[in-house]
């Protein structure tokens, strides 16, 4: 078990070729997209609406993005949700007073209307004795920093790089120590999450689309990190369309270069769509 997540630390773009290019992704072809009264657009945020940031509570909301998503909102008549790692509460603060449809938690949390709580999906919060152990890991070295999600715990190091290895391994004998703990580790750009299994944004996903005014329509995903490997993949069952941000990833229909990308391309859309 501790080789196996060490490697999982190193190994984060194990889709990607050795040469570092995807053959069948390209740029985001625009007449791929379908009219927006017909298509649901399901979006990450970190590193893909929004730029990373050295900690979680840096990120901001460029100027006009808001009145985009609220135009999308308006004219996929609300088919428009937040896909993401982050809760929901989290999510909200970021857009604030902006509240939108949601996934949040890696699939844990589900906002099906804009005026309803939030409802959680088959997540039960994680054990406390559990994270306990877990946030002692940020003490490992300095710049390590520990985010509760509730469901989930992340242990950022964007700012501690060199303890990237000593945090897998640390989690690795945590997960020896208790093999039967219903528990899967995420990782991701600088970060390694922990969190229940049973449950991922692609559960959360295809869950959303069961709904109105998801349902029916043809979903447009766009994510750029290892923890939307998994809607990714679920894409062609749903009839839908995958891009990725920041990396060619073998699969999806097209990719973008950065998220000011992304926020152009679904300006265009609308202006497409008038």
């Amino acid at each position: 078990m501790k080789s196996e997540l060490a490697e999982m630390a190193f190994d984060q773009k194990r889709i990607l070729p050795d040469d570092g290019e995807a053959p069948d992704a390209v740029p985001v072809p625009h007449a791929l997209v379908p009219h927006l009264d017909k298509t649901a657009i399901l979006l990450d945020i970190d590193g893909t609406l929004l730029e990373l940031m050295p900690t979680p509570r840096e990120v901001w909301v460029p100027p006009g993005l808001s009145n985009t998503l609220n135009r999308l909102v308006e004219r996929t008549s609300g088919a428009l949700a937040l896909v993401s790692g982050r809760s929901l509460n989290d999510i909200d603060l970021i857009f604030a007073p902006d509240v939108y449809r949601a996934v949040g938690g890696h699939g844990a949390e589900m906002r099906l209307s804009v005026d309803n709580e939030a409802a959680a999906a088959h997540a039960p919060p994680m054990d406390k004795e559990l994270k306990r152990r877990l946030a002692a890991i940020a003490k490992l070295s300095p710049g390590i920093l520990l985010e509760d999600k509730g469901y989930s715990l992340a242990l950022h190091y964007r700012l501690a790089p060199h303890a990237e290895k000593a945090i897998f391994e640390a989690v690795s004998l945590i997960r020896a120590d208790l093999p039967n703990a219903p528990i899967e580790v995420l990782p991701g750009k600088f970060v390694c999450e922990i969190k229940h299994s049973g449950f991922t944004k692609a559960t959360g996903v295809r869950e959303l689309l069961k709904h109105e005014p998801f349902r029916g329509r043809r979903p447009i995903f766009i994510g750029d990190d290892v923890t939307d490997e998994t809607v990714f993949a679920i894409m062609p069952d749903v009839n839908g369309l995958a891009f990725s941000v920041g990396r060619r990833v073998i699969g999806v229909d097209g990719h973008f270069d950065a998220p000011s990308d992304v926020r152009e391309f679904l300006a265009r859309l609308l202006d497409d769509a008038r």
